[in-house]
């Protein structure tokens, strides 16, 4: 197609000089008719190639028009040809996907089949030991089976010697059996008059059962009566003078509950006496139980005690300073985790200071089941949220919204916000003390 305009081209320039040759040539022929026919021929030598030319240059084009057009209705197949092939190659690229997918899911397949047989493989591998173990075994058997069906043998032989000798003593026997008989008979009668005996005794069983059950609704009214007479008695103690009133709950023995005790120093108030988890005798100093109690107090608060005997309390650390002054005390912690598990951390010798002091927190020896945290905090003074005695250069009861007895900071709060003692989820605290035995 470049070819064909170039070559257009180039007529028309030499189209050009051809006219002004034949412009130059017509001056020239007006100045001189003799020499018009040569004119003429030199005209037509110059024009007729250009004329050849001229028509070779409008085939050249026609055809070049030609081709065009078939060039574009290539173009147009081309194109159509290249779309069939397109959504073709989409169409095969899906089946490949799928086809993968399905490889994957045939792999998964592959593999977990490959495992089954592994373990049987392994299940066939320890079948075939027990098998040759059995076989032995087996073999063992056999060998003894001889040697028993030899010596059976042998001990037949034996008794063949003795049968006479028994038959002699069968004899013997049967005249015993008679006599036996005679006996049982006896015994039957006997067995009989036991059988009524029996029946007399269950008869009266079933009086004293009834008699029982009397008795213990008797003993539960007098339990009852126990109660509101030794209700009584306390209120009796309280309104006599130079009254004995006990300062720990040790008297109370096995009745666990709310008691009154006297204590120098701070005088008569209630306590929470445990026997059931450690022995009796225990005062129950802090209790954690699932409430919604907050620990976050100040120290005066801290210092009087908070909560509720039947919920989460904390007796106080004045009541605890007295309580522990009286005489050498010991500390049990219970913990009861989430899932169930019970922990238990026991101190020998348990004191709280006074005020002056901080409320300082002495342990003494450890015993438990579980790591003993609490040495971490051991001698040091108890710190709130207004009055800052840990060893850190925040204030720790602030930080961690709880009063308590802090180092830098600790390894065991029991007032957490959390019921938490370092790892383990708790759903129950209980700190108790009593006089040390």
């Amino acid at each position: 197609m470049c070819k064909i305009k170039i070559n257009a081209t180039v007529f028309l320039i030499i189209l050009q000089i051809f006219l002004v040759a034949a412009a130059d040539f017509e001056e020239t022929c007006e100045s001189d008719q003799r020499m018009e026919e040569q004119c003429l021929n030199q005209t037509y030598k110059v024009v007729k190639p250009l004329l050849d030319h001229l028509n070779q240059v409008k085939n050249e084009l026609k055809e070049s028009e030609i081709e065009e057009k078939k060039l574009k209705e290539l173009n147009v197949k081309i194109h159509e040809k290249s779309m069939r092939e397109a959504a073709l190659l989409d169409e095969y690229k899906n089946k490949v996907m799928k086809g993968e997918i399905d490889l994957q899911s045939c792999q998964i397949k592959v593999d977990k089949l490959e495992s089954e047989i592994n373990s049987l493989q392994n299940i066939i591998l320890k079948l075939k030991g027990e098998l040759s173990d059995k076989s032995t075994n087996l073999e063992n058997c056999e060998l003894q089976f001889k040697n028993l069906n030899s010596t059976i043998i042998e001990n037949i032989q034996n008794n063949t010697k003795y049968q006479k000798t028994l038959e002699l003593n069968l004899e013997k026997s049967k005249s015993k059996l008679i006599k036996q008989d005679k006996d049982i008979q006896l015994c039957q009668s006997e067995i009989d008059t036991l059988n009524r005996t029996s029946e007399n005794i269950r008869e009266q069983q079933k009086k004293i059962e009834l008699q029982f059950k009397d008795s213990q609704t008797k003993l539960l009214d007098k339990v009852k009566e126990n109660q509101q007479c030794r209700a009584e008695v306390d209120t009796l103690n309280k309104s006599l003078p130079n009254t004995i009133i006990p300062s720990s709950c040790s008297p109370f023995g096995d009745y666990p509950g709310v008691h009154e005790i006297r204590v120098s120093g701070v005088g008569f108030f209630d306590v929470l006496c445990d026997s059931q988890l450690a022995g009796p005798g225990w005062i129950v100093i802090q209790q954690r139980v699932g409430g919604k109690e907050n620990f976050n107090r100040d120290w005066a608060t801290y210092r009087k005690g908070f909560g509720s005997y039947n919920s989460d309390f904390f007796l106080g650390l004045d009541k605890m300073h007295r309580i522990t002054s009286l005489q050498r005390s010991e500390l049990y912690i219970h913990l009861v985790a989430v899932n169930g598990t019970v922990y238990f951390a026991r101190y020998d010798d348990f004191k709280i200071s006074n005020e002056d002091n901080g409320y300082k927190l002495s342990l003494g020896k450890f015993k438990g089941n579980v790591n003993d945290a609490m040495r971490y905090v051991d001698n040091m003074k108890f710190s709130t949220f207004d009055r800052d005695n840990d060893n850190y250069k925040n204030n720790c009861a602030e930080y961690y919204k709880s009063g308590w007895w802090y180092n830098a900071c600790f390894y065991c709060n029991l007032n957490k916000e959390y019921l938490i003692h370092q790892t383990i989820d708790l759903k129950e605290i209980k700190m108790l003390v009593r006089p040390k035995q």
